[in-house]
């Protein structure tokens, strides 16, 4: 926790070290993702770019290229494999935005509510073949496999998040399993192929693993306190994505906290909205109050926090580089972004 508190002390976290030594491996991605989202069917890159080329931070990738540079990689096969990560990531957007009827992504209309649903599920079917296409091509059957398993386990945790949507009675522990399933394992990989293509250690490999796990489910959960902005009202009035996840009947760690702390008439508020969908327009606001009464954003933050000190110690197993130091804002800027 110590590094991750110096980063808040000093200044506000940013990812501008990591850019820049990624900087010229990245415009190399962006370059071969346009090439590979071409096709002579006109809505497949349409969709594909309007949705790639949305404001996402493309997070994933540069962590396979910052551990590909870590792990003293020479070659060029990061490039591509970044590339089938970001093609990966794009593809369960897509699907994800069906199946929990979003009508926003990134601030922008969801590509559903565009192209419909049918389109978008066919072009997350057109990138995720995509993918394995480009990974073939590198001739590691090591990250095939890795790769190929986040797929897998990632669609493992979009239905077992189906299955816990509405159930007011979710645990933290199945939650935690959940996320660690539908965010973590593409984090993982990223991070652990980058040691795989540069043939390291047996224990670095492991590490990257461990960083990026715990880098992932950090992630989300911060992601879940910010959808609900700062515990405002007025800010769940004026920013229409604030309270997603209460309008899709999501659950997740604050509301999860929020259940098992709140008094019996409060419990049958988040039943009725959540289990049974009945919401009413001034129940988004009522539900930031009571995880506003029982500090549960905090809480959650705390967790993230929790998961984040476990990041930063993996990096200790590599010595201290520019490129480490990088990683390290990283995971302070994950924590304490705001959006």
């Amino acid at each position: 926790m110590a590094v991750i508190l110096q980063y808040k002390k000093t200044s506000k976290p940013d990812l501008s070290l990591l850019l820049e030594l990624t900087k010229h491996d990245m415009g190399r991605v962006n370059e071969n993702i346009l090439s590979h989202t071409g096709s002579h069917v006109k809505t497949i890159p349409q969709v594909a770019n309007y949705l790639i080329d949305s404001g996402g931070k493309r997070i994933r990738p540069m962590l396979m290229i910052a551990a590909s540079q870590m792990c003293g990689y020479e070659g060029d096969h990061h490039i591509v494999i970044s590339t089938a990560v970001e093609f990966l990531h794009t593809a369960t957007l897509l699907h994800d935005d069906v199946v929990d009827d979003s009508d926003v992504r990134r601030g922008k209309q969801a590509a559903r509510k565009i192209w419909g649903n049918e389109t978008s599920v066919l072009v997350g079917d057109f990138l995720l073949a995509r993918t394995f296409n480009m990974m073939v091509k590198t001739g590691s059957l090591e990250c095939l496999n890795s790769l190929s398993g986040a797929a897998v386990t990632i669609s493992e945790g979009e239905i077992m998040q189906l299955a816990a949507a509405k159930n007011t009675s979710t645990t933290e522990d199945h939650y935690l399993q959940i996320i660690q399933a539908k965010t973590a394992a593409l984090f993982e990989s990223a991070c652990e192929m980058g040691a795989m293509i540069s043939n390291a250690s047996e224990e670095q490999r492991q590490a990257l693993h461990a960083f990026g796990h715990n880098l992932g489910i950090a992630f989300q959960l911060v992601d879940d306190a910010l959808d609900f902005g700062n515990g405002s009202g007025l800010e769940a009035q004026l920013d229409k994505n604030i309270g997603d996840d209460f309008r899709e009947q999501k659950i997740t760690l604050p509301i999860i906290f929020a259940y098992r702390e709140g008094t019996k008439e409060e419990r049958k508020f988040w039943d009725r909205t959540l289990k049974q969908g009945d919401q009413g327009d001034l129940d988004l606001q009522y539900a930031i109050t009571l995880l506003a009464k029982y500090d549960t954003l905090k809480k959650t933050k705390l967790r993230a926090e929790h998961y984040a000190s476990k990041a930063v110690q993996a990096l200790a197993l590599f010595p201290p580089s520019e490129m480490r130091t990088a990683l390290e804002q990283t995971v302070a800027f994950c924590i304490a972004r705001e959006k």
